[in-house]
């Protein structure tokens, strides 16, 4: 057994700690299942310098998700830094296969998932209680995340923002022209905080015998279509997820 799976044990607490031979991976992680004393777990390795930012968002992502109750996410259970270099992301196994009959209840669950948090705005609005960003199970009236997330090793700007539509000035020339348009885009449009996957495409979502289930999120709390954009921007989904 490598020092890395040796740390993992250690960090685990686990007396078992052994390979299935089960794994999966994609163009930016590997990954290996492993039993343990308490199940079955899918741990993602990754020895590029920016693993760190990069599991901790995504940790981050799968526990907001996870809290809505609107579509199933694998639980995290730990990031681990490797001395050597890199990190490790540490979660509940789920065997999941490609998308294909629960494509419907998908769309249905993001539906869901996107107007969660405006639920709870009306729960909160009721009872006047007050807002809290980073507590999940709380209505955000802002733009944005607790921590940093990554599309691929990219940092997302999850800095808070009262509008969707903000400038971030390390963006080239381009962008700077098209950011005084941008208001015009949303005249007239409310466009409140939904809690959104933020990778949504065909290689992040599956579905196991009984629903579907997504996975390597980017998350914050943003509009609602960017889910969408992103969805048909790289493809995977069907009719069914757009239209349900």
């Amino acid at each position: 057994m490598g020092s890395i799976e040796e740390l993992i044990k250690q960090e685990l607490g686990t007396s078992v700690f052994r390979s299935t031979g089960q794994g999966g991976g994609g163009c930016i992680s590997n990954g290996t299942a492993y039993e343990t004393d308490s199940g079955i777990v899918f741990a993602k390795f990754n020895d590029k310098s920016e693993a760190l930012r990069m599991f901790e968002g995504e940790f981050e992502s799968l526990a907001a998700l996870k809290s809505t109750d609107t579509v199933k996410v694998p639980s995290p259970i730990k990031v681990i830094s490797n001395p050597r270099g890199g990190a490790v992301l540490v979660m509940e196994y789920v065997d999941i296969r490609g998308l294909s009959r629960h494509a419907r209840k998908l769309g249905e669950q993001m539906a869901r998932l996107h107007l969660h948090n405006s639920e709870l705005g009306k729960t909160a609005r009721q009872k006047e209680q007050s807002v809290h960003k980073g507590n999940y199970s709380c209505y955000t009236d802002k733009f944005g995340f607790p921590t940093t997330t990554c599309c691929g090793y990219l940092p997302q700007e999850n800095k808070w923002s009262d509008t969707w539509p903000y400038n971030d000035r390390k963006v080239g020339t381009l962008w700077s022209t098209l950011v005084p348009s941008l208001p015009k885009l949303f005249k007239d449009v409310v466009v409140e905080p939904s809690l959104v996957h933020g990778d949504l495409w065909g290689g992040n979502a599956g579905e196991t015998g009984d629903g579907p289930v997504v996975f390597d999120p980017a998350s914050f709390y943003g509009h609602s279509e960017y889910d969408l954009a992103i969805s048909n921007m790289f493809g995977g989904f069907g009719r069914d997820f757009f239209t349900s």
